[in-house]
């Protein structure tokens, strides 16, 4: 019998002064039975940084052709393709054709060197394309972050985020290491 997926709730509320965008959003998340706290927490995060109206989770890591998250336009434009982890060239490839705006937001300590070192050469004739790092201690505190049932603030400011739950209270600063060329 296959394992099912685990229900967070999360109320998040987001003031992303860099953006301007104030809201919050009662969120549902599926976590895939071989997910990870982290990247689940990875995955809420994401959500936080790019937070719209039309922004949702995508089936993800139970559908090898969905990213984690996306943005789809009322008229059924996918406007932004988000992804975690350590995606290979194809997969961002797909994204970047796919949609307006390609996210990879990055994490797994030492690994995202080795993958980004391989990788970074063939991505950089992605002009749609912004990939971010989370350090691996950033990555260990989102995951401790984790519960059933979560009430999370967010506030963005000169790209610095901090994250808060209950008392705990973390800053987590994402490296850019490729971002969209404007235009």
């Amino acid at each position: 019998m296959a394992l099912k997926s685990t229900v967070f709730k999360a109320e998040l509320q987001v003031s992303d002064l860099d953006r301007g965008h104030f809201a919050e959003y009662t969120l549902t998340v599926a976590r895939h039975p071989s997910e990870t706290d982290d990247r689940m927490m990875a995955r809420i995060l994401a959500f936080a940084m790019f937070a719209g109206p039309d922004l949702a989770f995508s089936k993800g890591l139970s559908s090898d052709d969905d990213c984690a998250l996306q943005e789809v336009d009322p008229s059924g434009v996918l406007r932004t393709w988000i992804e975690l982890g350590q995606p290979d060239e194809s997969r961002i490839r797909k994204g970047c054709n796919k949609a307006d705006q390609a996210i990879v937001l990055a994490y797994g300590a030492r690994a995202v060197d080795v993958w980004w070192q391989q990788t970074a050469p063939l991505l950089t004739r992605f002009s749609n394309l912004t990939v971010l790092r989370l350090s691996a201690e950033e990555t260990q505190a989102l995951g401790r972050l984790a519960e059933r049932t979560m009430k999370l603030s967010c506030t963005i400011q000169e790209g610095t985020i901090w994250l808060a739950s209950g008392e705990q209270s973390i800053q987590l600063s994402p490296e850019t290491l490729l971002s969209a060329q404007a235009g």
